[in-house]
């Protein structure tokens, strides 16, 4: 039985997981903004097999409410075995080059509040010494593409900070995963042109992101093939690459 904690539990990525670890007899503490989609999580897993589920209502841009959130944890929970960070948002590129409050807002939800609650779970899971943290960072994260620069940004940001956060804790026995999805079917990318070929469905997503905790990835890409687009990205010379319109 695995005591797991879910930052950005109403998403759909974070439901699928959530799912399949309620169908283990999982006990789970929940983190969103949103009490009645929580209270539909809590119910929709506790009818799938969770032994118990706790529900904790916080906006993770709060810098100040992360301490009292994992005390809230550790009192429900006792231990942490898996934490998934997977909140963000998909911002509008044209608007973050206009209005830069709301570009430092943007940032602030999908780059400075990951980094800011990993750095408080990772003294936790260091005292532990076991577990796994899994954080949903993106593709988008690999290379700044005019169109989406800032949502990159902030992921490049978490995606470097977790690299050398993995290194750190791995000389204590605490993993730490890397999660990369490509385009995923959530309300987050719904109206978006994108390309049917390359979207994933979040149970797809979610089955090989708990595989991926299983197995001790270090780095997931999924669906699988994201791996090698990303790599092709990342090779094409960047004379070429900033006459694109990526």
């Amino acid at each position: 039985m695995k005591r797991v904690l879910i930052v950005g539990a109403t998403s759909a990525i974070a439901t699928a997981c959530a799912r399949i670890w309620a169908a283990q007899g999982c006990e789970f503490f929940l983190v969103a903004r949103n009490e009645e989609k929580l209270e539909q999580t809590r119910a929709d897993l506790s009818a799938r097999g969770a032994k118990s589920v706790t529900i904790h209502i916080m906006d993770a841009n709060d810098f100040n409410a992360h301490p009292a959130m994992i005390d809230s944890c550790l009192a429900a929970l006792h231990q942490i075995d898996i934490s998934l960070i997977a909140h963000g948002t998909l911002p509008d590129q044209k608007v973050c080059e206009q209005d830069v409050d709301v570009a430092l807002k943007e940032f602030a939800n999908n780059g400075t509040s990951v980094i800011a609650l990993l750095t408080l779970l990772a003294n936790q899971f260091e005292r532990q010494r076991c577990g796994t943290l899994a954080v949903i960072s993106s593709v988008a994260g690999d290379r700044g593409r005019p169109s989406n620069y800032l949502y990159g940004a902030a992921k490049a940001a978490v995606s470097s900070f977790c690299e050398g956060l993995r290194a750190r804790l791995f000389k204590v026995g605490v993993h730490l995963i890397t999660i990369k999805p490509g385009f995923v079917d959530t309300p987050m990318t719904q109206g978006l042109p994108l390309p049917a070929a390359l979207v994933a469905k979040p149970e797809q997503v979610a089955k090989s992101i708990v595989a991926g905790i299983e197995r001790k990835t270090a780095v997931l890409y999924t669906p699988g093939f994201w791996a090698l687009i990303m790599l092709i990205i990342r090779c094409v010379p960047q004379a070429v690459f900033k006459r694109l319109n990526l």
